[in-house]
């Protein structure tokens, strides 16, 4: 899926800009991405336990229900309680439960853990999914939404406060992170001490997880090499150039944009010559509106994506298969990285399911398979000065470069000009 670097680089780069730096845009995990598995690695998916289920509707801004066929609806989660009330719902750490058998027993008697915008092809969220349900098989996990974006994400929770069906924890783009604090319940993992201070909100209400770099993909088989941005505005690229979602609202397509002003001689804080180079290559019949999915890649109507590099190396394990050389260009001094956090809804119907997956993702079993994903996990350091790092998954990492990334006003800045201007190539 995305292209990614060196952790030591991205702190020393990151280090100081300060909290508010650690990602551009609100994500876009609405558009279906290919499977992402690093090169030199194998990716097999556990099968699931028989009480997991996975709800994949769409739509979060009403009352979650259940695709048809599906054994889950918004009131069955596992827990009957509705919104949550007690210890668990105010613990900040492992203490709070007397230790990690202590938070362990209080997620298993809760049952479920609701997650949602969760696409199991990005960053390898399916393996670090169906981990958590073989190290802990009593509780069902209810895969909501995959599709959705952060905003929804919200959203969801918004609507289905105080019920079972409202999601339990959070994957948010920073640009929906920082407004939303009061949403989120404080709580801060047993590898806490390790995350280094820029990558977190002090009290715990939100914490890096995983970042990428942002990239152009492209059938080189059917184009040929593409070296600079104004390859793609040539004819023979004639409606096949693509962002993964909406600028607007989708993290991965705001990036993409950023970067295209970067190359066209913007800056992280001057997207305009992002959006119009977009207007030229609209009006030289390139651009590509529809939606992103495996399918529009593999089967040739998208032939170039801006995208996260983790979900560049599944497009390319794909269109192998078909004997189809799917390459990946970040161009050099244009490295664009972006975070996404980690938060507690403070509303959990299962709080103490909620923290567990916290402290599941911040261990090195879960930080190595976002790695192998092709993403860059927030301790990816730490483990490697330990040892605990997965070499092989480390070693596929294509970019030795230390992304930009945007600062809190530069997103701000970015996000108003292009609610301004977009429509000139959305219209």
């Amino acid at each position: 899926m995305r292209t990614v670097l060196s952790r030591k680089v991205l702190i020393a780069c990151i280090a100081v800009i300060g909290l508010t730096t650690a990602a551009c845009g609100s994500d876009n995990k609405a558009a279906d991405t290919p499977t992402s598995t690093s090169a030199g690695t194998t990716a097999s998916a556990p099968s699931e336990p028989s009480g997991d289920t996975t709800d994949t509707s769409t739509v979060v801004g009403t009352t979650t229900t259940e695709t048809a066929g599906s054994s889950t609806g918004p009131e069955s989660s596992g827990s009957g309680t509705g919104a949550a009330t007690g210890d668990a719902a105010t613990a900040t750490s492992l203490a709070d439960f007397g230790g990690m058998d202590g938070l362990v027993a209080a997620a298993k008697a809760e049952g479920t853990l609701n997650v949602i915008a969760l696409p199991r092809n990005w960053a390898n969220y399916g393996e670090v999914i169906d981990a958590f349900k073989a190290k802990y098989p009593d509780i069902t996990v209810t895969e909501q939404a995959p599709n959705s974006s952060s905003a929804e994400e919200i959203t969801a929770a918004d609507t289905n406060k105080g019920t079972d069906a409202a999601p339990d924890v959070f994957d948010l783009g920073t640009s929906v992170t920082l407004p939303n604090t009061a949403k989120f319940a404080p709580y801060k993992v047993a590898a806490w001490d390790s995350i280094p201070a820029v990558n977190k909100e002090p009290t715990g209400l939100w914490v890096n997880d995983y970042t990428g770099t942002m990239a152009i993909g492209y059938n080189a088989t059917t184009y040929g090499d593409v070296t600079k941005l104004d390859d793609l505005l040539d004819p023979k690229f004639k409606g096949v150039v693509a962002l993964n979602g909406n600028p607007t609202e989708a993290g991965a397509a705001f990036n993409g944009v950023v970067l295209a002003s970067v190359m066209n001689g913007g800056s992280l804080d001057d997207v305009a010559p992002g959006v119009d180079f977009f207007v030229k290559l609209k009006a030289a019949g390139n651009y590509f509106s529809g939606d992103v999915v495996p399918a529009v890649v593999t089967q040739g109507e998208v032939g170039v994506v801006f995208d996260w590099t983790y979900n560049q190396l599944g497009y390319a394990a794909e269109m192998k298969k078909n004997d189809v050389d799917w390459k990946v260009f970040v161009p050099e001094g244009s490295a664009i990285g972006s975070y996404y956090n980690q938060a507690i809804n403070i509303d959990a119907p299962h709080p103490a399911a909620a923290r567990l997956w916290q402290e599941f993702l911040f261990t090195p079993e879960a930080q190595n398979l976002w790695l192998k994903g092709g993403a860059n996990p927030v301790l990816q350091s730490v483990m490697q000065a330990d040892g605990t790092i997965d070499a092989t998954a480390l070693a596929a990492l294509a970019s030795p470069e230390a992304p930009k990334v945007q600062t809190a006003d530069q997103i701000a800045k970015a996000q108003a000009y292009l609610k301004d201007n977009w429509s000139k190539v959305s219209g």
